[in-house]
């Protein structure tokens, strides 16, 4: 069986007209006053995000990302004047994990973009940043040049402090290059998620910006109820499509940490799924996976679970069912006596792939020819443009400050 590669779409067939009025520069307040529209069977119906349990089935299942964005740019001044801004991607090679990297102490390797990087003649940059009433000096070398990147060396010196505290003190939230804005003190607040628990994105999931304690009370009072999984979200979520088709595309790979009693609760559920986010759909798909390779190689070991960007086009997976996908990952994690999952998954969901674990999608408006926008036409097909001329022409907000919708199958 398995799926058929998407290899061959046109980008350019994936693509509308976003006037940059239509790109909603700050959040509306509260969160829960954004727009909603909800489709289903092809009907479109408009509404708040505050009434979206009029549009959920009671005892359903909400699936939300509650990876917590870190201030991810870090901006050094030269004798000269000049600036060189680092932005912090993901943890070089040898940390287990974004967590393990994040609570280093004195000293860690980070795969980084550097503007101004040929301005950076000396060895060591410095500032000073302040943590609890004291001055501590960050410094940052250039540990390894790669071929679209570097390995950046951010030394503190201080064995008491970790690496995502430095970050806090010492760093940027980095907002998506489309608001055209800098960073404001009220965009810390605002870029994250009421429930972001989990240091290690560079972007917010941001369909679950739009959740207030209000909504989840509503939410509670139809028996619905939301489960969290962990997907840090990296630089390649605004990585434009460049190439004409998509095989010439490489999608960015990105860290899952999911606790075993999430697995537990997949390997049972019979209630409706609803995936808050893309970064919750492409985990709960990609867990599916892994545990249809646990069950193809049993001797499987947890590093190899890591989903490669076709890879799940090329399994055969014989019609298994998810909750005998996540039983499967589940018994291998009692066999390893692990209580979390983590792994990398580098899936792509584009127009031909069936997915598998969700009766629907609440998410934002993404931008043309993104690999977002593809994931969206693989859940409701050419409905898409249906979905996205609606709002284009009824005052929708879009991307990630802006208003969504609510896909379901």
């Amino acid at each position: 069986m398995g799926e058929t590669i998407p290899g061959n779409i046109a980008i350019a067939d994936y693509t509308y007209d976003l006037r940059d009025e239509q790109i909603a520069k700050y959040p509306l307040e509260p969160r829960d006053t954004s727009k909603l529209l909800f489709y289903n069977n092809g009907s479109l119906v408009e509404d708040v995000y505050s009434h979206l349990a009029d549009y959920l089935p009671e005892n359903c299942i909400l699936v939300m990302n509650n990876t917590k964005v870190v201030e991810a740019r870090v901006l050094f001044t030269k004798s000269t004047g000049s600036t060189i801004e680092i932005f912090c991607l993901e943890p070089a090679e040898g940390y287990h994990d974004i967590t393990q990297a994040m609570m280093q102490k004195k000293s860690v390797l980070w795969k980084c973009m550097v503007g101004g990087a040929k301005k950076w003649k000396e060895e060591w940059l410095s500032k000073t940043i302040t943590y609890n009433n004291q001055s501590i000096s960050l410094q940052v070398r250039i540990a390894e040049r790669l071929a679209d990147s570097f390995i950046i060396e951010f030394s503190w010196g201080d064995e008491t402090i970790s690496f995502a505290e430095v970050l806090h003190h010492a760093g940027i939230i980095p907002l998506p290059p489309y608001l055209n804005r800098n960073t404001e003190e009220k965009d810390a607040e605002t870029y994250q998620t009421v429930y972001a628990a989990h240091d290690g994105s560079v972007a917010a999931p941001t369909a679950g910006l739009h959740f207030t304690e209000s909504l989840f009370e509503k939410l509670s009072a139809k028996n619905i109820i939301h489960h969290f999984v962990t997907l840090h979200v990296g630089a390649g979520t605004f990585k434009p499509v460049k190439a004409e088709v998509i095989a010439d595309h490489e999608m960015h790979s990105e860290f899952i940490e999911v606790d075993k009693s999430f697995i537990a609760m997949m390997a049972i559920i019979d209630s409706p799924v609803y995936a808050v986010g893309t970064t919750s759909l492409r985990t709960l798909e990609s867990l599916y996976w892994m545990g249809v390779k646990t069950i193809i190689n049993p001797s499987i070991e947890m590093d190899d679970l890591t989903i490669t960007q076709w890879e799940v086009y090329e399994l055969k997976e014989q019609e298994i069912s998810v909750n005998r996908a996540f039983k499967a990952l589940l018994d291998k994690m009692e066999d390893w006596n692990a209580n979390q999952l983590i792994s990398k998954t580098q899936i792509i969901i584009a127009p031909g792939y069936t997915i598998r674990t969700i009766k629907g999608l609440l998410t934002n408006f993404h931008q043309p020819q993104s690999t977002l926008l593809l994931l969206v036409a693989a859940l409701i097909g050419a409905d898409w443009k249906k979905v996205y001329e609606y709002a284009l022409t009824h005052n929708f907000r879009f991307l990630s400050y802006g208003d969504g919708c609510l896909l379901s199958k």
